[in-house]
């Protein structure tokens, strides 16, 4: 799971604050600006709530990307400026807000705090390192490194999981200096090759582990969200179609982030004496499991069942059966999550007398309430975009500056890649909010499914490794200082067109069409 980017003030340098001060003043500028035009001057082909609902949508976009104020605020803004200008009416333009993906995805906050507060992440984290097949090799310790940040942030948020694998690897880092003073050799690690790629490894790999699941990463479950508003009729998107796909295109993204990577940045050592050693003590004093551990553990599965449940079930029984219809009325993936996450307040954590494995407070805190409205946001503008026929007039538009019919894999591509463009910039969220509804109005406007270039965009908006401020593991790393602007943007660069123009395209959307069958 992942939580927006961090704001500038968390950057270093006075010269990427002083661009965020400019960024926010256009937004202040041009925002209104834009929206006034837009209201006033006549657009043809347009009704007048349709353009007016344009005017708001444009200040909301501009203030998305330039951030003048915090963007969860310009998300309710939206709405609040919509029925104040009498666009539509309040249980229409919040209705959204109480939109079931928002509960699926607050039940996935609930079971990562309850992970996060018990100490189940670092447990996880720590029996990945700790295999016997790791050892003190670096190139296994930079696998292990990858592979546990990749597991763990496809069910936690990617900003945690960062944190938490930051000091890992910064101790592994100091055990490799220590190693080679004791041979008498000294070393800068704010220099040193492996130190910059073991930092890289470790943010890429957190927002790579985000597209396994549809509660991975918010764009994820945005895009169910669009589809499920603007094409009701297409094939409905399980979570188990999601993570087959997800799975697919989290083991290739992190091939092609570990190879580019390891080729940039290797280690100079064979061997980083007292490595295991670390990982060793750092394991042994978690303790023994305790039965908070083992609560969550059960949660946390009991919700995957049953967010799997119905595929499985549909194997034997058929996809249109009574049994899966029944299961899917009765227990729909919002209310499996929420069961997984309610449930951590009523067990025992073995603490205390009538101590719960999460408490209300440490629930409260661990729902990201910012994304939360930028979700409910999102899906609001979005849902109004369909019933005023915004939506269809954008997609004509451009498939009239596309030559009319082009082809499906040439529309798709246009999307991703505006996706990734805009999130190496902006909020995932944000870019997602702006590229989703249009990318799939577009896509029932030119006869297309809307499934693959929802899911493209979704995947796409994740890969943003170029810069420190497109995802917040790439900001944790850059801070530590051991990791070069430059060499961020080139292994960035590399790994997202590959990323998009060899995995995304070619490999992920062709398994979405054929599962789907679209």
């Amino acid at each position: 799971m992942e939580t927006e980017k961090p704001t500038s003030s968390l950057t270093e340098t006075g010269t990427e604050n002083k661009a965020d001060k400019k960024r926010h003043l256009a937004g202040w500028i041009l925002g209104p600006l834009a929206a006034i035009l837009i209201w006033f001057i006549p657009i043809h082909g347009l009704s007048d709530t349709a353009q007016h609902l344009l005017a708001i949508l444009s200040l909301v976009a501009i203030w998305w990307v330039t951030e003048p104020v915090p963007i969860p605020v310009t998300s309710l803004l939206g709405p609040v400026l919509c029925v104040l200008l009498g666009v539509a009416p309040i249980d229409t333009a919040f209705q959204n807000f109480a939109n079931p993906m928002i509960f699926l995805f607050m039940g996935g906050f609930l079971l990562a705090k309850g992970m996060m507060v018990n100490g189940l992440d670092k447990r996880i984290a720590y029996g990945i390192m700790s295999m016997k097949w790791v050892g003190d090799s670096p190139r296994r310790i930079f696998l292990a490194i990858g592979v546990a940040c990749m597991l763990c942030s496809g069910w936690i948020s990617n900003t945690a999981t960062a944190a938490m694998m930051f000091p890992i690897a910064l101790g592994l880092l100091e055990a490799i200096r220590d190693m080679m003073a004791a041979n008498g050799k000294t070393i800068d690690l704010s220099s040193y090759k492996y130190s910059t790629g073991l930092m890289l490894m470790t943010a890429y790999a957190c927002s790579i582990g985000g597209v396994l699941t549809p509660i991975g990463t918010p764009p994820n479950i945005m895009m169910l969200g669009f589809l499920e508003q603007q094409a009701p009729d297409a094939p409905t998107v399980s979570f188990f179609d999601w993570m087959v796909w997800g799975f697919v295109a989290m083991v290739c993204y992190f091939v092609v982030a570990y190879f580019v990577l390891w080729r940039m940045f290797p280690a100079d050592v064979k061997h980083i004496e007292g490595a295991s050693q670390f990982i060793r003590e750092r394991a042994k004093a978690l303790g023994k499991w305790t039965r908070a551990q083992k609560n969550t553990l059960f949660a946390f599965c009991l919700a995957v069942v049953l967010w799997v449940a119905p595929s499985v079930i549909s194997i034997h029984y058929g996809t249109n059966s009574d049994v899966v219809k029944a299961f899917n009325t009765r227990c729909p993936e919002a209310i499996a999550a929420m069961v997984g996450g309610l449930l951590l307040f009523f067990l025992p954590s073995g603490k205390g007398k009538g101590e719960k494995t999460l408490s209300w407070k440490d629930g409260v805190e661990g729902i990201d309430w910012g994304t939360l409205l930028l979700f409910g946001g999102g899906l609001a503008m979005g849902a109004m975009m369909y019933t005023t026929g915004l939506s269809q007039w954008i997609g004509d538009g451009i498939k009239l500056m596309m030559g009319g019919h082009p082809s499906e894999i040439l529309f798709i591509a246009i999307f991703c890649v505006a996706a990734l463009l805009l999130s190496e910039f902006t909020s995932h969220t944000a870019a997602t909010n702006l590229i989703g509804t249009i990318s799939i109005g577009t896509a029932l406007s030119l006869g297309f499914s809307p499934i693959p270039v929802a899911v493209g965009v979704a995947m796409a908006s994740s890969l943003g490794f170029m810069m420190p401020v497109s995802t917040p593991p790439n900001a944790i790393v850059y801070a530590s200082g051991f990791v070069p602007i430059t060499k961020m943007f080139r292994s960035g660069l590399i790994i997202d067109l590959v990323g998009v123009f060899l995995i995304t395209i070619p490999i992920v959307l062709l398994l979405v069409k054929a599962i789907m069958g679209v």
